[in-house]
């Protein structure tokens, strides 16, 4: 096949240019580098560019025969949506529109798009399967809702279809250590807990002990980027020999805590590190653990990682790098 992926130079991006490339499939990244970086893109033809860029994209799609697009490129930082809302909406949404009309002109009808488990909101059960209510509280959900909302109506009218798989917390890296993941700032919870492991961060910081769980902590649910690439890629494949469109939820099938993440990011360092007991935050539900059985159901989806030693030593393997990078620098 031959695929534009955008937002190819961030994390999930970069790691899906690399297993569509050594699947033996064309690949082209476009990418403005506004969180990606260049050098993540290592693997077939890069451009660097916007998807509001109306005249690029027409030129793209007319040079190129893609088979599909997949959406990597919306912003995703949830704190950062409330205090910017315009912003998410602008690019999470009126860009996306931007790229779907681009497609639709030139008549490509597969996109994968990279939506999220916040569409959900605060759960009412748990796991979360595909029949949950989706009420999001936040922009960052809306805006991606949003999104899968235009996708059915595109589907409707223009016979574009569309695979959204839906997900909670991306983690690990590049089994092969080629690829990691790096974000400024970073939000994300297990290169927070590795940096504090290898000493770029002081400390590490709990929110809330007292929850209903088995040990009081968080129960959140982790997927390894490959696992989630592999989806992305079935997703994919299942449009282009011609399946319906559909909206999957992805999970590894069970939540850990976030004191189990800690202890088993010790056992696999074998550093000590400091972890301070902060209170609650607002909005930070007990549970979030995803059912993934329609997705393996209907795409024969199994996750190969599903364990957290492994996720985290992958993750680990990169932030040694990163730790080495930064010292040197």
């Amino acid at each position: 096949m031959k695929v534009l992926v955008v937002g190819g130079a961030g994390y999930i991006g970069s790691h899906m240019v690399k297993m569509l490339s050594k699947a033996g499939h064309d690949v082209t990244t476009l990418d403005n580098l506004s969180n990606g970086y260049k050098n993540a893109v290592k693997y077939g033809e890069f451009i660097e560019g916007d998807i509001a860029d109306e005249a690029l994209l027409n030129r793209l799609f007319s040079e190129n025969l893609f088979d599909g697009v997949m959406h990597f490129a919306s912003y995703i930082q949830v704190g950062e949506s409330v205090e910017k809302p315009s912003m998410y909406y602008r690019n999470n949404v009126s860009n996306t529109q931007v790229l779907l009309d681009a497609m639709v002109e030139h008549g490509v009808k597969c996109f994968i798009f990279s939506s999220t488990a916040a569409t959900f909101g605060e759960p009412e059960y748990t796991p979360i399967d595909e029949a949950h209510p989706q009420k999001p509280i936040n922009p960052y959900g809306h805006s991606k809702l949003m999104v899968e909302q235009i996708l059915a109506d595109f589907d409707q009218a223009y016979a574009l279809k569309s695979v959204s798989l839906r997900y909670f917390n991306a983690a690990g890296a590049d089994p092969e250590g080629e690829l990691g993941e790096r974000h400024i700032p970073e939000t994300h919870l297990i290169p927070l807990v590795l940096q504090a492991a290898s000493g770029r961060r002081e400390n590490i910081t709990v929110f809330g002990t007292d929850y209903d769980t088995p040990d009081g902590t968080c129960i959140r649910d982790y997927i390894h980027i490959n696992d989630l690439c592999t989806a992305h890629l079935l997703g994919l494949e299942h449009l282009v020999a011609g399946g319906d469109s559909r909206a999957y939820n992805m999970g590894n099938g069970q939540g850990y805590s976030i004191k189990e993440l800690i202890d088993v990011a010790k056992q696999v360092t074998g550093n000590d590190f400091t972890v301070l007991m902060g209170e609650r935050r607002d909005g930070d539900p007990a549970r979030l653990v995803a059912d993934a059985s329609l997705l393996q159901k209907e795409l024969g989806w199994m996750p190969e990682y599903a364990n957290l030693e492994m996720i985290i030593r992958h993750a680990w393997e990169w932030e040694k790098k990163s730790s080495e990078w930064s010292r040197k620098s």
